[in-house]
């Protein structure tokens, strides 16, 4: 999919924003009941939306851009992603026909298939239907996830699917490094970042607990990228986990403390 101009400016007055339901995909530490506090730091107008740890989407689907740069390292995300905006019919036939049952499940956990349809119905069925909505992959690459059970309900909800399409249709969905997608933006673009981690820790574990999810050294990385960005006049908003560590890192960036309630 093709970047769309960016001679005019996005706006996200709540009286325009046209959005999905909610995101259609379920992912661990997805900030669906966070949006509207982060909205209020968004600046009131940009240029293009750049979203480099896509993951659930929730800030997408709730600022419903005209133009997005949407990516993530996750091939199987993305992937998922596109075939939503570009290719919607064939997949919701394809989703309509499977059964929700521990032996269907296991049948499809067990095979990778190669075409681009293919994987996305596999991906969108397994986030379903797995336990917890959770996505884990072993050291082969092999999605692990146990089945959730609640055997004959639905995989999908059609109403979310048409309304994530018609946003996804004007986006360029990626597979990437984030570094690479700071490199793409420009002065009055907006990058929001919502990177991997654990808040199951304590000041002196935070390292140790976070490494196999977001590394220091890509925490470092991240850190220096939203810098150089902001240099180059882009808008630079990270969400991240409340730490000393990660505060010192985000020096003359200006901080605040959101809690989510249940």
């Amino acid at each position: 999919m093709a970047r769309n101009d960016k001679t005019q400016p996005c706006t996200h007055p709540a009286s325009t924003r046209e959005k999905a339901q909610v995101p259609f995909i379920k992912w661990a530490g997805g900030k669906r009941r966070l949006c509207d506090a982060i909205r209020e730091f968004f600046p009131a107008k940009f240029n293009c939306y750049f979203e480099p740890f896509l993951g659930g989407a929730a800030m997408f689907f709730d600022l419903a851009p005209s133009r997005a740069v949407l990516s993530d390292i996750n091939e199987e995300l993305t992937n998922a992603y596109a075939q939503v905006g570009d290719n919607l019919p064939r997949l919701v036939r394809r989703l309509s026909a499977l059964s929700v049952n521990k032996r269907t499940y296991l049948n499809i956990r067990k095979n990778l298939p190669s075409g681009d349809l293919d994987r996305a119905v596999r991906f969108i069925y397994l986030n379903k239907t797995a336990f917890n909505g959770l996505y884990r992959v072993n050291r082969a690459g092999g999605f692990n996830v146990p089945f959730a059970g609640n055997q004959g309900r639905r995989v999908f909800a059609e109403s979310e699917l048409r309304a994530a399409s018609k946003l996804l249709r004007r986006c360029r969905i990626v597979s990437r490094d984030f570094e690479l997608a700071f490199s793409d933006a420009q002065h009055g673009d907006l990058i929001y970042c919502d990177p991997p981690y654990t808040v199951r820790h304590n000041n002196n574990g935070f390292i140790r607990y976070n490494e196999s999810l977001f590394s220091w050294n890509d925490q470092q990385r991240l850190a220096a990228a939203a810098n150089e960005a902001v240099r180059r006049g882009v808008h630079v908003l990270v969400s991240n986990a409340q730490h000393t560590s990660l505060r010192r890192l985000y020096r003359g960036f200006a901080v605040a403390t959101l809690s989510r309630v249940s």
